[in-house]
């Protein structure tokens, strides 16, 4: 008997190991292509973040990225330094500075979104539309079930 099987954890069956091994590998291959862009997998998540849902606090931003509110912060800086998001220098309301996508973080984005999306068909190239939707299903019941 295996120390996996005296623990309880077969790895070549645990959909939570085969998870991470999918994540890792998405992760993986989204900064191969954004590499040559001059972006890693956390600037374009903020970006696309802000894209679908501009205005968003650093903390928002944060928990939507998988990063710390420092790392986040940290990021915002050198994305308005580089042109690519701008925030009020004053908060309209309370403490939140909201930040939105200058144009040309809309043109960075448009190039990232394609690299991802490439990544993204390839990585369900091998499922039917069925397979698809199966897998939205189940995987949204899985963080459901986690967060709840």
């Amino acid at each position: 008997m295996s120390q996996d099987e005296v623990d309880g954890v077969v790895l070549e069956t645990s959909l939570g190991y085969l998870l991470k091994e999918a994540s890792s590998a998405l992760r993986l291959a989204m900064e191969d292509v954004l590499r040559p862009l001059g972006m890693t997998v956390t600037r374009y998540s903020c970006l696309e973040l802000l894209a679908q849902r501009p205005g968003l606090s650093n903390s928002d931003l944060a928990r939507g990225a998988f990063v710390t509110r420092q790392s986040m912060n940290v990021l915002l800086q050198t994305l308005e330094r580089e042109g690519l998001v701008a925030r009020p220098a004053q908060a309209p309301v309370g403490k939140v500075l909201p930040t939105r996508l200058t144009p040309s973080g809309r043109r960075s984005l448009a190039k990232a979104t394609a690299a991802v999306r490439s990544v993204e068909v390839r990585m369900l190239s091998g499922l039917t539309e069925a397979d698809r939707e199966s897998a939205l299903r189940i995987l949204r019941s899985m963080v459901r079930s986690l967060r709840g």
